[in-house]
């Protein structure tokens, strides 16, 4: 009889144990994923923090060669201060958005109008940085977007999905473009000619 009765409990407590085990290395799991999300997205942050502060170093070497372009420096100013001010991940990333739109017609301009200055060694280098720059965002947010695919693929799927409901593990925000990152900077600088010819 008393052998009868030990093995229920036995196989109780082994039930709890795998389940417990299970649970933590689901938690574990799930936990390593989130961070590999945090610290990609923190990547993200800091490649668009060194072209936010490459930015100033363009515009002072040919702000005094471009006094016509008001316009576009003030564009500038107002992007990056939106950008300085933005306190969320989403929020830093349409700010972003912005400044590569002003720094994107800034480079048009000196390309299209300013052949001597685009010549200009110390201009030219920090375009290229800025190029650069660029080309870094763009992988480090394929980086951010693989680590939520991967992330999200493991709360959604049976039978990690449970346990992430239970601990109410959301899936994570893919990054996505501003619809006008899509579309090509315009160089419409015919206000501030005009306005100029007029003074």
């Amino acid at each position: 009889m008393q052998k009868r009765n030990f093995h229920p409990w036995l196989i109780v407590l082994l039930v709890i144990l795998l389940l417990g085990g299970w649970g933590i290395s689901t938690y574990n799991s799930l936990a390593k994923e989130s961070q590999q999300v945090d610290a990609a997205a923190s990547q993200v942050q800091n490649v668009m923090q060194r072209r936010y502060d490459l930015v100033p170093n363009l515009v002072n070497s040919v702000k005094g060669s471009m006094q016509q372009e008001q316009k576009v420096f003030g564009q500038i100013a107002d992007a990056r201060k939106s950008y300085n001010t933005a306190s969320s991940g989403t929020a830093k990333n349409k700010a972003n958005n912005e400044l590569d739109q002003s720094v994107g017609t800034l480079i048009n301009v000196i390309n299209e109008k300013y052949p001597d200055l685009k010549s200009n060694e110390n201009v030219q280098t920090l375009m290229t940085q800025l190029e650069g720059s660029e080309n870094r965002i763009s992988v480090e947010r394929k980086r951010y977007n693989t680590a939520v695919e991967k992330y999200n693929q493991s709360v959604v799927t049976f039978p990690k999905n449970i346990f992430a409901n239970m601990m109410g593990l959301g899936k994570k925000p893919y990054f996505k473009a501003d619809t006008k990152a899509q579309e090509a900077p315009q160089v419409d600088l015919t206000t501030d000619s005009s306005s100029t010819s007029g003074k």
